[in-house]
């Protein structure tokens, strides 16, 4: 058995919340095996006043961390799963899903307890081209401005009074104890989530099979299903920051339902597609869902934001 856990992970109060709390389950798992945090400041980390849309390429968040991975620097990697590129560099795998937190937008305001209640002209404050094409849908009469920093620095932005109102990840929020922020969290038929929105992935190098096992007993059978329909779905659609698409998949029983969304970035139409099926076939059904959206006009939306077409 490892005596020693090597844990790669941002800097940030959420990411470092993330990786103490797999810390601590795993010492009190193995408590003869010491775990220690290794900071390592990611590209994302460092471009922090422009939209991620506009710095492109993938990975912006966990490349460096994975690097570090590879040169045995680091022994695995926790991650928030929405950042998670669906192609992973060769030698690395996400081994382990930890149960899913709270998956769904939370609103963030100190002057309205709803969307509905602001006022038309109002600023709301998110970067992701996901909620601002839903955002666009839902009230068009707003302003959307990007907010860029950590969740603690968005919060602060909110707090002097830079916007109105912003929009963050309930999972996040729950997990820093700041849940009495937000005064609703959106339903998924109003605002559909990020890929894997809520979901810890503990990524490391395919070859440590023996840590794979001793980790395993964190690994949460239903969370891991619904993340693969949706990251299916995410590499069909060749997805990123830089694109306002969404996906979300529950199971009832062993039934996995599946939703997926993609926008014009305007927000002037929102195509949908919902498909269920046999759990078992979790990336099937994430594969279909993506073909589908694609034939029904999502192409089209998807080629204009890449510039490229999609095969």
């Amino acid at each position: 058995m490892q005596k020693i856990i090597r844990i790669g992970t941002r800097a940030s109060l959420l990411a470092l919340a993330q990786s103490n709390w797999i810390k601590g389950r795993i010492e009190a798992e193995y408590p003869q095996c010491s775990v220690e945090l290794v900071k390592i400041i990611t590209k994302g980390d460092k471009i922090v006043d422009v939209p991620l849309a506009m710095v492109g390429g993938k990975g912006l968040f966990v490349k460096e961390i994975e690097e570090a991975m590879l040169r045995h620097e680091v022994d695995i990697a926790v991650h928030s799963m929405k950042d998670v590129p669906a192609e992973l560099p060769e030698g690395l795998h996400i081994g382990i899903i930890t149960q899913r937190e709270n998956p769904h937008d939370a609103f963030i305001s100190n002057r309205y307890q709803t969307l509905a209640e602001m006022p038309a002209g109002a600023t709301i404050g998110t970067s992701s081209l996901r909620r601002k094409a839903q955002l666009a849908h839902l009230r068009p009469d707003l302003k959307i401005e990007d907010l860029r920093g950590n969740l603690d620095t968005r919060l602060r932005k909110l707090d002097e009074g830079s916007y109105d109102a912003i929009i963050l990840a309930a999972a996040g929020l729950n997990r820093l104890k700041l849940s009495q922020r937000a005064t609703f969290c959106f339903k998924a038929d109003e605002m559909l989530p990020a890929v894997a929105q809520g979901a810890v992935g503990i990524e490391l190098r395919e070859a440590d099979g023996e840590l794979l096992q001793m980790l395993s007993f964190m690994d949460h059978r239903e969370t891991m299903l619904a993340v693969r329909a949706e990251r299916t779905y995410l590499k069909r659609l060749e997805g990123g920051c830089q694109v306002p698409l969404a996906g979300f998949a529950t199971l009832s029983g062993e039934t996995l339902t599946m939703t997926g969304l993609v926008a014009p970035l305007d927000g002037s139409r929102l195509l949908k597609v919902e498909k269920s099926g046999p759990a078992t076939d979790a990336a099937a059904i994430g594969l279909a869902v993506a073909e589908e959206l694609l034939a029904a006009g999502g192409r089209e939306i998807l080629e204009a934001v890449y510039g490229s077409s999609l095969e």
